[in-house]
């Protein structure tokens, strides 16, 4: 990796593995961990980190100077592109989705802040910008631009999120992920112990591409991976009082802070499934926390 990426790398905090002391997973003798990649950095945390480091370091060695992405109002993508694109002297331009509100989000004026350039595209646009996978398949990419797609999801992300993997120095049973675009998911499958399940968990409704979009990113066919669809909440950014009662609960108890978008709904799931017998005692589960908390912020 370039030194700049290392150098930036190299003032992360560690990421922790801790165990979840809950009676209701005692009772069921299941072990829940957490993997606590939101301790890696205040701004670049998590998978946000782990799927644009091999990316960028592609961008910077083809002598990149302007990095195209696109995300919601309160992407954690676009917020972390946003700032490392400031620390590494990248410009950066964000294809948002919606109509331009009338006052940003406070997540869209960070990234304003940061000197990345806001284009607003109506749904129907922006979904069509999801076809576009590869670093240079963006139509009218002008010289020295590249291309990201959604969440940062391209064969790139994958080595980032084998190296998140690779630091789990205990044995487990299951590893668990929120999904948004699946990158992170495909690239836990491909790294993951041959006795490791892997699920990912759909932030959104109607979520059944996942499957197909996780697929094409593996090299390989592989059977060791799922995707549970039952806990959107409505869809991408809802949430009903259940949700937000368990978020509260869990920072009360565990001194940890989830957002009702990727984290808080795979936590709610696993709580839920516990009590559904789901997992068999004796099991150990890890949930990876990806950071990136800007659906907490309004």
């Amino acid at each position: 990796m370039l030194p700049k990426l290392l150098s930036l790398e190299n003032t992360f905090k560690p990421s922790l593995l801790v165990q979840i002391n809950d009676v209701r997973f005692n009772q069921h003798q299941v072990e829940l961990w957490i993997k606590r990649d939101d301790l890696l950095h205040p701004i670049i945390s998590g998978n946000k980190w782990r799927k644009l480091k091999y990316s960028l370091d592609h961008a910077l060695s083809l002598g990149t100077d302007t990095v195209i992405s696109m995300g919601g109002m309160y992407s954690n993508h676009l917020h972390a592109l946003a700032y490392i694109g400031k620390i590494l002297g990248l410009k950066t331009i964000g294809l948002v989705r919606g109509e331009q509100p009338l006052i940003l989000t406070p997540t869209l004026r960070d990234v304003q802040d940061w000197g990345m350039t806001l284009k607003f595209v109506s749904r129907t646009d922006y979904r069509a910008l999801r076809q576009y996978q590869d670093f240079d398949s963006f139509p009218d990419l002008k010289p020295a631009q590249y291309w990201l797609p959604e969440g940062g999801a391209q064969v790139f992300a994958l080595k980032g999120v084998a190296e998140l993997v690779h630091e789990i120095n205990i044995a487990y049973d299951t590893l668990c992920v929120p999904c948004g675009t699946g990158a992170t998911l495909a690239g836990m499958a491909a790294a993951v112990p041959d006795n490791v399940s892997v699920i990912g968990f759909a932030a959104l409704k109607n979520a059944e591409f996942l499957r197909t979009d996780v697929a094409a990113l593996l090299a390989q066919p592989l059977n060791n991976w799922h995707i549970n669809l039952a806990y959107h909440f409505g869809g991408f950014a809802q949430k009903d009082a259940s949700l937000t009662a368990f978020i509260e609960d869990f920072k009360l108890q565990h001194k940890i802070s989830l957002e009702p978008v990727y984290t808080g709904k795979m936590m709610y799931a696993l709580y839920d499934l516990l009590q559904k017998g789901y997992f068999k005692p004796g099991h150990r589960i890890i949930a990876v926390h990806t950071g990136g908390l800007q659906g907490n912020r309004k």
